[in-house]
């Protein structure tokens, strides 16, 4: 009997840590979307683009230009992540967000988790109604410091998972 219920405590301890890492913790308020339902989430592989630029203080320093990401589900390419930003889905599905709240990366050498409310959209594929995407997860992608030449252009590879949601 006691192998019985040792098997059942293992199974139901490996289940549980199965479990994707959102389920068992909750979003921070600053990004949390109440109300809204995922109704798809794409890994993102790419790179954060930095620009050398002078800062406000008269100092050169690395600017954020642009996002370049492969979108991913499941280990295939189903989309792209770009300037705007902007999110294309290969069914020719698209939304455009802007940035209206942020939580720390879990490192400081992540960029911050965002909530963005979609401004515009296109198609009428899996992405049609999307009306906020959440960037979750982020690992990578930051870039600090003072760079010496005006115009030069860094990559910063990072990976991160978009969640796309619509209100319910």
């Amino acid at each position: 009997m006691s192998l019985l219920r040792d098997t059942a405590l293992v199974a139901f301890f490996l289940t549980g840590s199965l479990l994707p890492a959102s389920a068992q913790t909750p979003l921070p308020d600053a990004i949390a979307a109440p109300g809204e339902k995922a109704v798809l989430t794409l890994h993102a592989e790419g790179a954060q683009v930095y620009e050398c630029k002078t800062a406000a203080d008269g100092k050169l320093a690395w600017a954020f230009r642009e996002p370049i990401a492969t979108l991913l589900l499941d280990g295939k390419t189903v989309g792209r992540h770009y300037t705007g930003p902007n999110w294309e889905h290969i069914d020719s599905s698209a939304v455009v967000g802007k940035a209206i709240g942020n939580a720390p990366g879990g490192t400081p050498n992540d960029i911050p988790w965002l909530k963005l409310t979609v401004t515009s959209g296109r198609g009428t594929g899996i992405l049609n109604g999307v009306t906020t995407v959440q960037r979750i997860n982020t690992v990578g992608g930051k870039l600090e410091g003072a760079c010496d030449k005006p115009g030069t252009y860094r990559n910063v590879p990072y990976s991160a998972d978009y969640v796309f949601l619509r209100k319910n």
